[in-house]
């Protein structure tokens, strides 16, 4: 089955064909940019140096456990004077009773706020 809606597809072979000696030749060296030079002399001598590390010594520099786990402290140490935040805060310090005490009142007034408009609306 094909695509009935697609358009036809281009077909590789049509057209001339050519041998494979006819292919043109491959270029062999590799350009090189103008704006460098090719002298042994000024390339700098790369030197691997540092104190010596003993095996399973972790660097606690560049450890990437200690450096997400200083960030996200970081962030949560982080005090914003917004009026968000303060609610957030707020929400945060309530205990578990007084967020099912907060829950509960908010049913309740859903209640009595659907219950006037059942009985504003009787007809």
């Amino acid at each position: 089955m094909g695509n009935l809606c697609g358009k036809e597809s281009k077909d590789n072979f049509e057209g001339q064909g050519r041998t494979l000696a006819s292919a043109p030749a491959p270029k062999t060296k590799a350009t090189i940019p103008s704006s460098v030079t090719i002298n042994a002399a000024s390339t700098p001598k790369r030197t691997v140096g540092g104190p010596p590390r003993t095996l399973g010594d972790a660097n606690i520099e560049n450890d990437p456990k200690a450096a997400a786990a200083a960030a996200a402290e970081a962030r949560n140490n982080r005090s914003s004077s917004g009026d968000l935040q303060k609610k957030l805060d707020a929400q945060k310090r309530q205990t578990n009773t007084q967020t099912l005490q907060q829950a509960a009142n908010e049913n309740r007034k859903a209640r009595e706020a659907d219950q006037a408009t059942e009985t504003r609306n009787y007809n």
